[in-house]
């Protein structure tokens, strides 16, 4: 898994170009311009959220996109080559998607060490911040939604070179497993399973469970 970029931001006004309004938000971001960067518990330093309630912390300290998606993107709705960040990652990444990376994935990334916490389920900012307001519901349907990460050990991270994959369970579901489950596309059993996972985000168990509370199971 290659870096493209390193990207970060502090919260700034996102401002709705239809209505005036503005909103907090740490989602443009721009590359880092240093050779390394200082990775901790809940973010890389120079990095922020503007909504600390529905964004940041430790299950969402390191937000990664596939630029594999690019070509997609830019044939269904001309987005995304040439911007900076731009579904608002920290880490542009390209040779894997959500497809080939699970969850409880562990990657090295210089000193530091990533754990795969889950996918990412966009708000309305990244509609406001691309300018086109439909892009949330295209990534929830395309299920290209990049992933989440927890710091399992800090440390500083070079901003170009290769990720390294250090450990993975057997039977870990993959992100976009992970993301169907949450949409309900899955299997009862399957999607509880997947529910299950230690390394799994509580707010996405939690989700995957209320989907699927209705059709669990009844025992004896």
């Amino acid at each position: 898994m290659r870096l493209i970029a390193v990207n970060v931001a502090q919260p700034a006004p996102l401002v709705d170009d239809r209505t005036g309004r503005s909103v907090m938000s740490g989602i443009g971001k721009r590359p880092v311009v240093a050779d390394v960067v200082l990775v901790g518990e809940t973010n890389i330093m120079g990095d922020g959220q503007g909504d600390l309630v529905a964004h940041g912390g430790v299950d969402k300290a390191v937000y990664s996109y596939p630029h594999d998606h690019i070509p997609a993107w830019m044939a269904e709705i001309g987005y995304g080559e040439g911007k900076d960040a731009p579904f608002g990652e920290n880490l542009s990444i390209f040779g894997m998607t959500e497809d080939g990376i699970h969850i409880g994935d562990r990657w090295q990334w210089g000193d530091a060490v990533l754990e795969i916490a889950q996918p990412r389920w966009p708000c309305f900012k990244l509609g406001i911040h691309s300018g086109h307001r439909d892009l949330p519901a295209r990534l929830i349907a395309s299920e290209r939604s990049g992933w989440y990460s927890r710091v399992v050990q800090n440390g500083e991270a070079p901003v170009e070179g290769k990720l390294a994959l250090i450990h993975r369970d057997a039977d870990a579901p993959t992100v976009r497993e992970t993301f169907r489950a949450a949409k309900g596309q899955l299997p009862v059993e399957a999607a509880l399973q997947i529910a299950a996972r230690p390394a799994l985000a509580n707010c996405w168990r939690e989700t995957i469970q209320k989907r699927y509370a209705a059709t669990e199971p009844v025992s004896g």
